[in-house]
């Protein structure tokens, strides 16, 4: 993490084709990516995802010089955010990382055919993983991709008929920003990482956008057949605020 920091801006003049600037701390260098953006009238400073890198978003016509004394007057904020971003869980043999909210250590087998499957070591939940080490991390994320995919569509399809809507489809992505989405047309996406998280938050999310088939919208109609189709919304809305950011850190490389 990032404490106690002094900060200087490195290259002040970069050439007109950079398109990044770097901030130096005592815990070493941040790279902020630039982009130009056709519709951005402000400069504005963000974090890609939850354990991503920071991007400094220009207007088009912008200036560089300009764009640097932006990033100068709030690469405090930036830092004390990057401060509050969960430790990177990177999935490697012994790791642990969490599953429907139940913590599992991840265990590498050698010289089986390339699966992986939930077992009990004692009282602790495995992930065991076959197959090459190679392999182990693309293994994992497949597996929990499927597991989202067998747990999120039976919570929308029970969640549609007690609404009396069509889905039309469903998709699944490593969404940063929202972890569903729905089209007035019925199509339906999710972030699997949902599979990380306690069951009620997976079945908050499905709720959420199945009630957006009703209201597209989020007025106090949506809100009261989210809290008809999950009376946990409230709850799973305070967990997502406060622990969201830590389902974004799986997978991520220290």
């Amino acid at each position: 993490m990032i404490r106690n920091l002094r900060m200087f801006l490195f290259d002040k003049n970069p050439p007109p084709a950079s398109d990044r600037f770097e901030i130096a701390t005592e815990s070493g260098i941040v790279a902020v990516a630039l982009r130009r953006h056709p519709n951005a009238r402000n400069y504005t400073l963000r974090l890609k995802s939850a354990t991503g890198a920071p991007i400094l978003t220009m207007p088009k016509r912008g200036s560089l010089r300009q764009a640097r004394d932006f990033l100068d007057r709030h690469a405090g904020w930036l830092v004390r955010q990057m401060d509050k971003l969960p430790k990177a869980k990177p999935i490697e043999d012994g790791a642990m990382i969490p599953i429907r909210g139940v913590p599992h250590r991840i265990r590498h087998v050698a010289g089986k055919r390339g699966t992986a499957a939930i077992e009990l070591d004692g009282d602790q939940p495995v992930l065991t993983v076959y197959g090459q080490r190679e392999h182990l991390k693309r293994r994992v994320l497949d597996f929990l991709k499927r597991e989202a995919k067998r747990a999120i569509e039976p919570a929308v399809t029970k969640h549609a008929a007690a609404l009396g809507v069509t889905v039309r489809a469903i998709r699944y992505r490593d969404q940063t920003s929202r972890w569903g989405s729905c089209t007035i047309t019925g199509h339906l996406s999710f972030s699997w990482r949902l599979i990380l998280a306690p069951p009620y938050i997976l079945d908050y999310l499905a709720a959420h956008e199945v009630a957006h088939l009703r209201e597209m919208n989020h007025s106090r109609r949506f809100w009261r057949v989210c809290e008809q189709l999950c009376p946990q919304t409230r709850q799973a809305r305070a967990w997502l605020k406060t622990e969201g950011a830590s389902l974004h850190a799986v997978g991520a490389e220290g």
